[in-house]
């Protein structure tokens, strides 16, 4: 996928804008692919508050340190849910006049979208599991897992 990315934006000098926490080893992984010109920025969200139950409001948190009118971005997600922080991270953003923005996640959770999401490069689409591992958590824990486990709740 980043050679791919890296391809289409040969001569673009994108600004990748990681959603944290869960981006963290994607984005890493991901850059490590690329051998053009790209700048790092990161936002932060709060969805997931207690576990797998979600809050009711996506908070956006951080400011850019780039410039990033006229530039070309590529949101980069750990996964994508219900579609609900992306979108909320796409509505700032545009208000941000980029020249373009295209969405980039590792794992894609189509049937639990609630809001349409337009992701144009997607490693992995999923059923509706509660993920960890390779970044993404449960309560802060189990980020630094090196590969990518369902949780399984205990009846």
């Amino acid at each position: 996928m980043g050679r791919q990315i890296a391809h289409e934006y040969t001569d673009k000098s994108p600004v990748f804008v990681g959603v944290l926490k869960g981006c963290i080893v994607f984005l890493s992984d991901l850059i490590r692919h690329m051998n053009i010109p790209l700048e790092v920025e990161f936002i932060s969200t709060a969805w997931y508050r207690k576990g797998t139950e979600q809050a009711g409001k996506v908070v956006l948190d951080g400011t850019f340190n780039a410039n990033l009118r006229g530039r070309h971005i590529l949101i980069v997600e750990g996964i994508i849910d219900s579609g609900r922080t992306v979108n909320a991270i796409l509505k700032h953003i545009r208000s941000l006049e980029p020249a373009s923005i295209e969405l980039v996640t590792l794992l894609d959770k189509p049937g639990c979208h609630r809001e349409k999401v337009d992701a144009k490069y997607i490693g992995f689409s999923i059923g509706n599991e509660f993920v960890i591992g390779y970044g993404l958590d449960n309560t802060q824990k189990f980020r630094n897992l090196p590969y990518i486990g369902k949780v399984i709740e205990e009846k």
